[in-house]
């Protein structure tokens, strides 16, 4: 990782211009929105491999356009919904982002641009916009591919439920019926 460059106040024009390469691990600890979708803090905290890379391309009649492309993966732990088990997701983004001078510009044309155009700001969040790419690249419903390991229980029951199903009661009337027997 160059050190002119910060992840977490980086100057994306700047990368841009020199098309330079911006990489980097972070524990996923250190994004708090990602490790709440975790199976259990106290699972070890996997690492995320990014990189990002600076594009400036110019123009023929205009100024020229920052670009920067993302790519990250992790495996993350998470909560199998088939079979209530640990299973580890594995995540991977890669999206490439056009920067703009202002919000108006950037909201007119992202209707209209294929790829995600942002706002070029001096002190440029990367580790923030990775964190983002990351949830939304999260399953709907995590489970394990194709079966899970153990065996899905389809019943909720436990022995002490069974146990209180098997024993026969006694009927409410009974207690009538033997009085009504005595003389």
């Amino acid at each position: 990782m160059n050190a002119a460059y910060s992840p977490a106040r980086l100057d994306v024009r700047a990368l841009a211009r020199a098309g330079d390469r911006l990489a980097g691990e972070t524990p996923t600890h250190e994004c708090e929105r990602l490790l709440a979708e975790m199976v259990s803090p106290s699972y070890s905290a996997p690492l995320i491999h990014w990189s990002a890379q600076g594009e400036w391309r110019e123009r023929l009649g205009g100024a020229g356009q920052c670009w920067l492309h993302v790519t990250a993966e992790v495996r993350l732990p998470m909560v199998c919904q088939r079979c209530m088990g640990a299973v580890d997701v594995p995540l991977t983004v890669e999206r490439s982002f056009r920067f703009v001078a202002d919000e108006a510009t950037a909201e007119r044309e992202d209707e209209e641009a294929e790829e995600d155009v942002l706002v070029l700001s001096p002190q440029f969040d990367v580790l923030g916009l990775i964190e983002d790419e990351l949830l939304m690249a999260l399953p709907l419903v995590p489970r394990h591919e194709p079966d899970c390991p153990a065996p899905v229980r389809l019943s909720a029951q436990d022995a002490g439920f069974d146990e209180a199903q098997s024993t026969e009661r006694p009927h409410p009337f009974a207690a009538l019926a033997q009085l009504k027997r005595k003389p």
